[in-house]
């Protein structure tokens, strides 16, 4: 059965992947990979399956296919389970407080999620899990989906800082708080010694809030904003030249139409390839050639289910990115290396030497419907492919007569 496949590995200290087609970061081939402990230390043909002397378990991917762990770059994993029932979603704050920085979702990850192993089937291996809410709804932080820890899962609790553009109704409001908050958090930084509340504006604004900007005006973390109209994002590509920061878009439904700026700045797009038209007046010229179209250009392209119940889908989404025109080693970069390189977490996305072995076997092309997937392994550990929906498949599956 898939679920103990290559359980034993768990326990490996090295293992060999041999002969599978091999999604490298330039190019595909049949390869050899080796992974010692966490992992990738060798890859290329005909490796041998020993590694600092020891005997490897060997990992026979003929007619197989291997890839990185897939990245979700846009969900609530670990923070929902039924979305209809409030006691179980920790990821969307109180609206009356428009701006709460200083939120770090990480902090009520649940790695026991019953989540999680469904969307590991799916080949996702890490995720970012987001607030919403507000005018700045929070941090947004990494995980890796295995560990019974937040110790052991999170792995960089603040990846970014998120925001909603229309949060007042009025997008000149909303852009005007942004730019004065992002302001008072500057003022702050020069003047922390003689800072006090009175210097404020309203809004509920507090140190705390003005400390967790202090890494997005120094770009080490993006801010992440909510926008499909091309005017939204045409005016927010200039707020961040203005500010001088990193700026990732989320949505980005009529990104295509200012695909230039967004080169030209070097902007991520986090987008969802299953935006074909008009879905809103902010998406009334959402194109299914979205992805396509922005790669052409060279921009930096994240695709996402935009989903915590839907995330194993990623693969399916990216191959619906294929279906309107993106190159297919393109849509494999939007799930895998690009989120790990826009969100500073490079050891992870690829299959490289010194990357950590996040990979999955799959039974062919990874972006297909009928491709299965055969293992996952995070961390150079094999995961269980069980789930809360297997085990009920199992438990059921014959009927006492």
């Amino acid at each position: 059965m898939i679920l103990t496949l290559w359980s034993s590995s768990a326990l490996a200290k090295c293992v060999l992947f041999a002969g599978a087609l091999t999604h490298l970061p330039e190019k595909e081939q049949i390869s050899d990979v080796l992974v010692g402990n966490d992992r990738i230390v060798s890859v290329g043909a005909g490796l041998p399956s020993t590694w600092n002397g020891e005997s490897c378990e060997k990992m026979d991917g003929k007619g197989l296919q291997l890839t990185a762990g897939f990245i979700e770059a846009n969900s609530h994993l670990g923070l929902v389970e039924v979305s209809l029932e409030d006691r179980t979603s920790d990821f969307d704050a109180e609206k009356s407080d428009p701006v709460r920085a200083s939120l770090r979702v990480a902090d009520a990850y649940n790695p026991a999620s019953t989540l999680i192993p469904i969307s590991r089937r799916g080949g996702v291996t890490s995720a970012i899990t987001t607030p919403s809410g507000g005018l700045v709804s929070g941090q947004s932080g990494w995980v890796d989906l295995a560990g019974d820890t937040q110790r052991a899962s999170v792995i960089r609790p603040s990846i970014a800082v998120r925001a909603e553009f229309s949060a007042f109704g009025s997008r000149a409001e909303s852009l005007l708080r942004l730019r004065e908050l992002l302001d008072d958090a500057r003022r702050y930084s020069a003047k922390k010694a003689v800072w006090s509340d009175e210097l404020l504006h309203p809004d509920g604004v507090s140190l705390g809030d003005l400390e967790a900007l202090q890494p997005v005006l120094k770009r080490e973390v993006p801010l992440v904003i909510a926008a499909n109209r091309a005017a939204d994002i045409e005016a927010l590509l200039r707020l961040a030249e203005q500010q001088q920061i990193k700026l990732v878009i989320e949505g980005g439904a009529e990104a295509w139409m200012v695909a230039d700026l967004l080169a030209i700045s070097k902007t991520a797009v986090i987008l969802d390839p299953y935006v074909y038209g008009p879905g809103g007046f902010d998406e009334v010229h959402g194109r299914a050639e979205n992805a396509a179209l922005l790669e052409k250009a060279g921009v930096p392209v994240i695709l996402s289910t935009f989903s915590s119940h839907n995330a194993r889908l990623l693969p399916q989404a990216a191959g619906n990115a294929v279906r309107g025109g993106m190159t297919h080693a393109g849509a494999i970069r939007a799930i895998s290396s690009t989120p790990a390189e826009v969100f500073g977490v490079p050891d992870r996305g690829k299959i490289a030497v010194g990357s950590l072995a996040n990979l999955v076997l799959w039974s062919g092309d990874p972006l297909e419907l009928s491709t299965n997937v055969k293992g996952v392994w995070i961390g150079g550990q094999a995961m269980s492919l069980e789930t809360r929906q297997t085990k009920l498949r199992d438990k059921y599956r014959e009927i006492v007569k």
